[in-house]
């Protein structure tokens, strides 16, 4: 679980975008996903969705689609939510 640092930023920002606008359940997430290295192992789209499903657990994100797009950068973004 190297990456759970990451998986914590992204639910974190998805949380905070989910509270400014009001949204009561977030159904989906997409996020670009580089060549990303934590504690010297590359962070992969398994990993990074396990770890988003496993701290998301009694917030409005529990059981959300995570979609990882892979990109050739050096990058970590969420780029969509979906919710309501």
């Amino acid at each position: 679980m190297h990456d759970i640092h990451a998986a914590n930023q992204i639910l974190k920002t998805a949380l905070e975008y989910a509270e400014k606008n009001k949204c009561k359940k977030i159904y989906s997430m997409a996020i670009e996903l580089g060549k990303i290295v934590e504690h010297n192992e590359l962070i992969t789209p398994e990993n990074l969705k396990y770890n988003i499903k496993l701290i998301s657990k009694n917030t409005i994100a529990e059981n959300c689609e995570i979609i990882v797009n892979s990109k050739n950068n050096n990058e970590l973004k969420l780029i969509e939510i979906d919710g309501e």
